[in-house]
């Protein structure tokens, strides 16, 4: 009777044991690839899952999007500049099977394949080209990482170009060049403004040309500006100036035709 409960106990346990070893839970963001005796045996779809405990193997495969930081790489452009160029790429599982069968470990596969494709891409263009032109490299990348990675049964969503480090001398050099282009926009700015405020100084000569009351009106009103403040500055407009001349000349006349008289 001791020996039959004794075996009725352990034929529980082992019951138990094998009930968890062969019960699996797939979350709703995974895919359960099933390997019976090493060989693939089908997909198992998210919920309460039951396997053959030592005879399959579950590896659970996640689908979500997966963020792959691309470390800085030393890259040589097409006119031999040296930078550091670092990105980062976002991809996904597509293909479960593919992704256990086809390759060992895919987000290192990806993370290398990643690497080389920056290196490649950026090596066959110019620095400035690779300063202005960030979404045509972003393509670039992604559309040859998309053939290869399609092998492993992963998608690659977005690649961009996240830091491009530049040496020093070059940077100093950019910034020489970027004072000139600001200072060479100002002087050519400066330029078009003296010429637009000559033309319209002529049209205003021609105007107070035709028109001689307008030249002593603009006179009077610069009096007028000048008279605001408390200064002890004096203006004479030219026609007093010429008027007082005039005086003077006369006043002058005059003595000389008493002088003769008084004679």
């Amino acid at each position: 009777m001791t020996a039959l409960i004794v075996t009725l106990i352990i034929v529980g346990v082992i019951a138990i044991v094998l009930f968890f070893m062969s019960v699996r839970i797939v979350r709703q963001y995974e895919r359960g690839v099933v390997l019976r005796f090493g060989r693939l045996h089908n997909l198992r779809e998210p919920g309460i899952r039951f396997i053959i405990p030592i005879v399959d193997v579950m590896i659970k495969v996640s689908l979500r999007i997966v963020t792959l930081p691309i470390q800085s790489q030393g890259i040589i452009t097409r006119d031999n500049v040296s930078v550091g160029v670092s990105a980062v790429a976002y991809y996904r599982i597509v293909d479960p099977v593919k992704s256990v069968i086809a390759v060992e470990n895919v987000k290192s596969a990806i993370d290398q394949i990643a690497q080389t494709t920056l290196r490649k891409v950026v090596g066959q263009h110019h620095l400035d080209e690779t300063l202005s032109e960030t979404a045509k490299l972003n393509a670039d990348i992604k559309q040859f990482l998309e053939v290869i990675t399609a092998e492993w049964g992963a998608e690659v969503t977005l690649v961009e170009l996240k830091d491009i480090l530049l040496p020093d001398s070059m940077k100093r050099a950019m910034a020489k060049q970027a004072e000139a282009e600001r200072e060479k926009r100002a002087k050519i700015i400066a330029a078009e403004g003296e010429a637009l405020a000559a033309s319209q100084l002529g049209v205003a000569s021609d105007t107070m040309m035709a028109h001689p009351l307008a030249l002593q009106l603009r006179t009077l009103q610069t009096l007028v500006e000048v008279g605001v403040d408390k200064n002890t500055l004096v203006l004479f407009p030219a026609p007093l100036m010429s008027t007082i001349g005039e005086l003077t000349s006369f006043i002058d006349r005059e003595s000389a035709t008493a002088q003769v008289r008084g004679h």
